[in-house]
């Protein structure tokens, strides 16, 4: 089965590019207060920052319909902040308040949102997969005519949970997309060194899932190809596989020196790829906006985000009878 032929990107609209700018700007500067909140102790457990892969879900999100789901592993802050929850909450989570999604007790990996349609944060490598299509299924069963983005790592494609929810998924012809977020490095271990596969997409041609490799360091190519997977599942032809070839910046996790690669491969990409950097300059080079608005929005970005981590900083601690609610439910 080959790649879809790629369609051409579309010239967006001036909406659009600014739309894109500000979204991706949000899931930074968010992921850059997190980053110093867990180095002043306001944070603590696992952490995993969403730096340098905001095209991928900001594209994607671009193409989602009211209703459509989203479902993901453990570094997982942009995308709910693409799906529109309030980062204020998503702060409060991570820092353990009362004020958190999940009431401070599910942390960076575990925050849902059944309005805004966000089902995790999983911190288990590839256990969101089965679940995402279990979603799938679910919108299969109504008719709703609604998609599930289920969003995992290049380490988790090889967990062989993932490929029993390949064969169910084309089996049963599941309105799923699976979006492999290939930042190169599965933790400390580069993908070349985990597998022989030239590409992760094509692991589903052996299920009969049609699928692409995208630019996921380009929003613009991100939502041309989610297009085409969305309206691949829209029409009931069953599931299609993404791999997004992006980078992160930072190390796996915060407690990760990322010594693995040198200084100098990690600039090269910021310098060359970076995803606000590319919008920045198209939005410039378009007329469509100077320098100066664009900075507006960086400060107006920056001020939203310091709101959100003194709202954190000052919401309560979660009661100690807390601990005993949403543990068991009473049939």
């Amino acid at each position: 089965m080959a790649a879809r032929k790629k369609a051409a990107v579309p010239k967006p609209s001036r909406e659009d590019l600014l739309h894109y700018y500000r979204e991706m700007l949000l899931i930074r500067r968010f992921e850059e207060k997190a980053g110093q909140l867990y180095g002043m102790g306001l944070i603590g457990g696992f952490c995993h920052l969403y730096i340098g892969q905001e095209a991928v879900v900001v594209g994607l999100q671009a193409c989602a319909d009211e209703g459509d789901k989203v479902i993901t592993s453990y570094r997982d802050h942009g995308h709910m902040l693409a799906c529109g929850m309030d980062p204020k909450g998503v702060m409060a989570e991570l820092t353990g308040r009362i004020g958190g999604y999940s009431k401070g007790k599910g942390g960076s990996m575990h925050m849902f949102s059944k309005e805004k349609n966000f089902y995790g944060g999983h911190g288990i490598v590839g256990a969101q997969v089965p679940l995402g299509a279990g979603l799938a299924l679910s919108d299969a069963y109504l008719g709703n005519d609604r998609v599930t983005f289920c969003y995992f790592g290049d380490g988790a494609a090889n967990q062989g949970q993932v490929y029993e929810a390949y064969n169910l998924a084309e089996l049963w012809e599941l309105p799923v997309i699976f979006v492999i977020e290939n930042n190169q490095y599965a933790m400390g271990t580069k993908v070349e060194r985990a597998t022989k596969s030239k590409t992760l997409w094509e692991r589903g041609v052996a299920f009969g899932i049609p699928g692409e490799e995208v630019d996921g360091m380009d929003v613009l190519a991100v939502r041309a190809a989610g297009e085409a997977a969305v309206a691949h599942a829209r029409a009931g032809r069953g599931p299609y596989i993404l791999e997004m070839k992006t980078y992160r910046y930072r190390g796996h996790s915060m407690s990760d020196p990322a010594k693995y690669r040198t200084r100098e491969e990690v600039q090269k990409v910021r310098e060359e790829k970076d995803p606000i950097d590319h919008v920045r300059k198209l939005i410039v080079e378009a007329g469509h906006a100077t320098e100066e608005q664009l900075k507006e929005i960086d400060r107006e970005v920056k001020a939203l985000i310091n709101e959100a981590a003194e709202f954190a900083r000052t919401s309560p601690e979660p009661p100690v009878e807390e601990l005993w609610t949403d543990v068991y439910a009473e049939a």
